[in-house]
């Protein structure tokens, strides 16, 4: 069980794309926390099995071309959690229902064009109409963004963020691939990285590294400059000029092959066996700060983030309004701390 309070219990959280990997996940969370589920998705026969293996809760088929049967999913709910990408498609639709229906909106987007863009789109809406909107609320942007949020404590600037993802392997998601060639497509097939306060977009070669991950890991090699959403959540509140992002080289390998299956679960929550550390350094005037995360299953564990996003949300435990990311919405330690039946946290500083 998580932190939500008592009062948010009972409250129905419409889930979009809830029969996909992570909103399954996302489906168990909420029950397991009192939350009332309201499968959402595209596909009214995934939504049928769904419902069947989940007695008792409604099933409301939904399509992102049709705001009517966008604000009939949403109708009655307390908030929406967005699973269903590619994010460049469903993300705006999903937060203007939202809009229209006064709730606020959570998605667990990993695309960086498509989290630019609920930035870029939906900020002055968003603060306008005093609605809460969190892209990226997830292993990959919200995660990091409140690990660099906990390390910078009373810092208000850094010279520069290093996020290390330790994943001991990544049997990516149907999902995962098609995000993939969606981003790719919006940047040419060109690489991104957060360099001197802005998104640079480039074709060079991502550099080989060697980063020293925190024991029991130890010294690994990483893929340098392998950007994930971390380098539009973190910009987006701190003022850290260099936001640089590394993946291990055997995770990378797993993603970039073809032929890597998806997840497999191993346990009865049906999560896989796969393990994660994240370590994260930031440094200002030659002073270095840290802090690490360590966990199971990247797509599991984006299901007690977005869900305790959603709690605090609706417990009025929110620092700012608008579009923002997890580290400029709650207090990012207390969150950590939250997810300590999911996420072992550290802090050095």
């Amino acid at each position: 069980m998580g932190s939500v309070s008592g009062s948010v219990s009972g409250r129905a959280v419409a889930v979009y794309g809830a029969y996909g990997h992570t909103g399954r996940f996302v489906v168990a969370e909420l029950l397991d926390r009192g939350f009332v589920p309201v499968l959402s998705g595209r596909d009214p026969e995934q939504l049928r099995k769904l419902a069947a293996s989940r007695p008792g809760l409604d099933a409301r088929p939904a399509s992102v071309d049709d705001p009517g049967s966008l604000d009939r999913a949403l109708a009655g709910a307390t908030a929406v959690i967005n699973c269903a990408g590619p994010f460049a498609a469903t993300a705006a639709p999903v937060i203007e229902a939202a809009l229209r229906a006064g709730i606020p909106y959570v998605d667990v987007a990993a695309e960086i064009e498509a989290n630019l863009d609920t930035f870029t789109h939906f900020a002055e809406r968003a603060r306008a109409a005093n609605a809460v909107v969190i892209p990226a609320m997830a292993f990959f942007g919200g995660l990091s963004d409140l690990l660099v949020t906990a390390a910078m404590g009373d810092w208000t600037s850094a010279d520069e963020a290093h996020i290390a993802y330790g994943l001991s392997s990544w049997h990516p998601t149907a999902g995962t691939r098609v995000a993939g060639a969606v981003s790719r497509e919006r940047r040419e097939g060109r690489r991104v990285r957060f360099s001197g306060g802005r998104l640079e977009y480039h074709d060079n070669a991502l550099p080989t590294l060697k980063w020293t991950f925190p024991d029991p890991m130890g010294p690994r090699e990483v893929i340098g400059e392998f950007s994930m959403a971390d380098v539009v959540t973190v910009p987006s509140h701190l003022a850290v000029p260099e936001v640089r992002s590394y993946m291990a080289v055997e995770a990378a390998r797993d993603l970039a092959a073809a032929d890597t299956p998806a997840p497999v679960a191993v346990d009865e929550d049906g999560r896989s066996d796969q393990t994660f550390v994240v370590d994260v350094v930031v440094r200002a005037g030659g002073v270095e700060r840290r802090a690490v995360a360590r966990g199971r299953d990247i797509y599991a564990v984006s299901a007690p983030l977005a869900v305790e996003a959603v709690g605090r949300v609706l417990a009025g435990r929110t620092r700012t309004v608008g579009v923002a990311s997890a580290g400029a919405v709650f207090d990012a330690v207390d969150f950590l701390g939250a997810l300590s039946g999911h996420v072992s946290f550290e802090l050095f500083r």
